[in-house]
């Protein structure tokens, strides 16, 4: 049975409750993208700026920070460690996170894993809003900002005006300020692959999470995965739909998928031990 068939056939059962898991057997469908290359001997780090988020805004939107559930924080600290392991055992570094349609918790998946990974004290992140047309990341930290990478990919900003430290150690943010109707042509643009060097160039070199609009939504997916070492896929038990997920097996036979994340999985243990 195939990753994908696993899903759709746990998709079939209709419950729903609030804790991720991730489908395992995958093996990569294309070799790992090169080192970064060495630095140029002008490089200047990138100074990020402080952004205050909404402690109300996280707990309403259930981010990791302010969700007192152990078993969801075991459950995003099982995937971390799930996936720090085929980044390393694949040398990558770059993650990007889709889901089939929209509400299947892609974005918060995104920015949970994202937290669980800077957790780890051996671990920089950064977390980047790539949903151009429904940019949400910022709002569900609840930050406070004034320029987004869509005004960098437009040319108004540079990068240090868009990088923002919410307070959180090893962990800088990129959010979205903007929609835009030409997501996928931004994407594939030079200003983007600019974008790209200049995160990878950063020291202490850093796992960077995109967060990408569902899949079969718009062509952005398709866009950028020649920019991004592998993804994952979000979807919801009780909600995704066999038929969707059968038409993402095929569009996701042409991108490198790490694995499936179940979302608003039932299956849990609430033991204090375990």
């Amino acid at each position: 049975m195939s990753l994908i068939e696993e899903v759709m056939r746990r998709s079939a059962h209709e419950r729903t409750a609030a804790m991720p898991g991730i489908v395992s057997n995958v093996r990569p469908s294309r070799p790992p993208l090169a080192p970064a290359p060495p630095l140029p001997e002008n490089f200047v780090p990138v100074q990020y700026r402080p952004a205050p988020v909404d402690p109300q805004a996280m707990e309403r939107n259930r981010v990791l920070l302010r969700v007192p559930d152990v078993g969801i924080s075991r459950a995003y600290k099982i995937l971390r460690t799930r996936v720090l392991h085929r980044l390393a055992a694949n040398n990558w570094y770059t993650l990007g996170i889709t889901g089939t349609a929209a509400g299947e918790g892609k974005s918060l998946t995104s920015v949970n894993l994202a937290l669980a990974l800077a957790q780890d004290v051996n671990t920089s992140v950064f977390l980047v809003d790539l949903d151009l047309q429904r940019p949400q990341l910022g709002a569900y930290l609840g930050m406070t900002y004034e320029h987004g990478l869509t005004d960098y990919l437009t040319g108004q900003v540079e990068l240090d005006q868009i990088i923002y430290d919410i307070g959180v150690k090893r962990l800088a943010v990129v959010p979205n300020a903007s929609s835009v109707e030409n997501s996928s042509e931004l994407l594939r643009s030079p200003r983007m692959g600019e974008f790209i060097a200049a995160l990878e160039a950063q020291l202490p070199r850093r796992i960077i999470i995109f967060d990408m609009p569902p899949l079969m939504v718009t062509d952005d997916v398709l866009a950028f995965a020649p920019r991004v070492d592998t993804f994952l896929l979000v979807v919801s038990q009780g909600q995704t739909a066999r038929r969707t997920l059968a038409n993402a097996k095929e569009v996701l036979s042409e991108v490198n998928l790490m694995g499936v994340v179940l979302n608003r999985s039932t299956e849990r243990n609430d033991s204090p031990y375990y």
